[in-house]
């Protein structure tokens, strides 16, 4: 369930789109979600994205993201034996997943994502990399393309940032 830190509005219009192609309307609000700023790993292509993103916003617009704080280490339980679950999906049947670490280089963390399929014995592995960068990283990389931080929080809860935090959800303001 995702939960949105944003003031009730009377209207609302949503627009679905890249970053990199804008709306000739400028927006009130970005929202990343899903942990994609960690999807984007290359420096470059975050600080491209943050500088779309950027030029898609009014002046006082505001983005809105989360990223796995790296303090917390959630690879620590990317193992079969910490992740593994089964899933049953109406169309495929019953499968087994589970994650496995292979390397923590820097903010760099590569782990796959194994698929069991117990119907046909298939299994699918996807390999993925994501980039867990720090609270200073992010908020540094916001204001180098002239977002300042407005809010930072630790959990959905709005708590503050803090030694257990699994998150970063950060709400900054196009200047």
């Amino acid at each position: 369930m995702s939960r949105a830190i944003v003031p009730a509005a009377s209207s609302c219009n949503g627009v679905e789109g890249e970053a990199s192609r804008p709306d000739q309307s400028l927006a009130d609000l970005a929202i990343m979600t899903g942990h994609v700023a960690q999807v984007i790993a290359d420096d470059d292509g975050w600080r491209e994205t943050l500088a779309a993103i950027h030029r898609a916003l009014r002046p006082g617009g505001r983005v809105a993201f989360e990223s796995r704080n790296p303090d917390a280490r959630a690879w620590d339980a990317w193992t079969p034996q910490a992740s593994r679950r089964q899933i049953d999906d109406p169309g495929l049947g019953q499968v087994e997943v589970w994650q496995q670490l292979i390397e923590v280089q820097g903010g760099r963390v590569s782990f796959e994502i194994h698929y069991l399929f117990a119907s046909t014995g298939e299994e699918v592995v996807s390999t993925n990399e994501l980039r867990f960068r720090t609270q200073a990283e992010l908020t540094r990389s916001l204001a180098d393309v002239g977002f300042s931080v407005e809010h930072l929080f630790g959990d959905w809860d709005r708590q503050p940032v803090g030694v257990g935090s699994r998150e970063l959800i950060f709400i900054a303001t196009r200047e």
